[in-house]
């Protein structure tokens, strides 16, 4: 992940979050190191026990009346407290305006302060949802992403295997494709991972004999999509007579991308294989599996019962010698 530094989010957002500066310029080449945000109420009334001074400050109403409130000496011993341990910078909502003596604090700590038009909670709001994706970790695998029936299959597989071909029939019948050759994977929380194409490839694939294509310019924008849910990997590989491969697919298998573990389904690829029918019957399997039905563990569980049954009758049979 590249360093974040506060020019960069005030170049990406600055009208998101309704920014204005309130001082030199300074203070925009300062680092951000976390994508947390703090309102430090009780570091202005002195206590630093435990001051999260690396966090985006943000200051609300009820903060900055408190300011006000106070002497000038008071104030510029509070605002001291918070400018020397070093905050990356600071953001005052509802276009409150500061006293003076924060301004020129700020510009002998080269500290950036900003003024939003939104509300305290509009503001965190935003932030959160920027900085969350900002700070959030992200690989770019091999592989291709399609959306079937809502769920998202990522392909992955050998050069060559047919994931292009699998995806381009997808979209024949209706799928919509993600990313195809490149794709950025960005965990967004702690159990699920989003995948969407590089900004260079968009949503062009590569068909071996063709060339590049365009599946937007192809099929119509209903036949694309800017970015998914990464929800299961297909992984394909080419037939092995000596491979073994899942036949009932009672125990469940799962890869970790980004350590966020999702289900894995490896399907050999052969002459004449229909894979396109295959990935929509895992897609479906998938949703059943999230309501709770497990067809294969459903199975297994009747058969389990029906010979148990069957040899409970057995048993009761040879026992009657009347």
């Amino acid at each position: 992940m590249p360093d974040i530094i506060v020019e960069t989010v005030l170049d990406e957002r600055k009208d998101f979050l309704m920014l204005t500066l309130l001082n030199s310029k300074e203070g925009l080449k300062k680092k951000l190191e976390t994508s947390e945000i703090h309102r430090p109420g009780l570091a202005l009334g002195g206590f630093l026990e435990r001051f999260p001074s690396k966090r985006t400050q943000v200051l609300g109403q009820t903060e900055m009346e408190y300011l006000n409130s106070l002497s000038k000496e008071k104030l510029v011993e509070s605002l001291e407290t918070v400018f020397n341990a070093d905050i990356p910078w600071m953001i005052i909502s509802k276009n409150i305006t500061p006293p003076n003596e924060m301004l020129a604090l700020a510009d002998r700590k080269k500290t950036a302060i900003f003024a939003s038009k939104l509300t305290t909670t509009e503001l965190i709001s935003r932030l959160m949802s920027y900085l969350d994706t900002r700070f959030a970790p992200t690989v770019t695998i091999h592989g291709t992403l399609v959306d079937v029936y809502g769920v998202g299959l990522l392909y992955t597989g050998k050069s060559g295997v047919g994931k292009s071909e699998c995806a381009l029939d997808l979209v024949e019948r209706g799928h919509r494709l993600v990313a195809d050759d490149v794709i950025k994977i960005t965990r967004k929380s702690a159990n699920y991972i989003v995948g969407m194409a590089s900004e260079l490839l968009g949503q062009h694939m590569e068909v071996r004999g063709i060339g590049i294509i365009d599946i937007g310019a192809l099929f119509g924008i209903r036949a694309v999509r800017l970015q998914k849910r990464i929800e299961v990997e297909v992984r394909l590989q080419y037939w092995e007579d000596s491979a073994h491969y899942e036949r009932l697919g009672i125990e469940d298998k799962y890869t970790t991308v980004l350590g966020v573990e999702i289900p894995l389904v490896t399907i050999p690829v052969s002459p004449g294989k229909n894979i396109t029918v295959i990935s929509e019957v895992i897609a479906m399997n998938h949703m059943l599996k999230v309501y709770g039905e497990h067809s294969a563990q459903d199975f297994s569980r009747r058969l389990t019962e029906r010979l148990a049954r069957s040899n409970t009758i057995q048993d009761y049979l040879e026992a009657d010698l009347e």
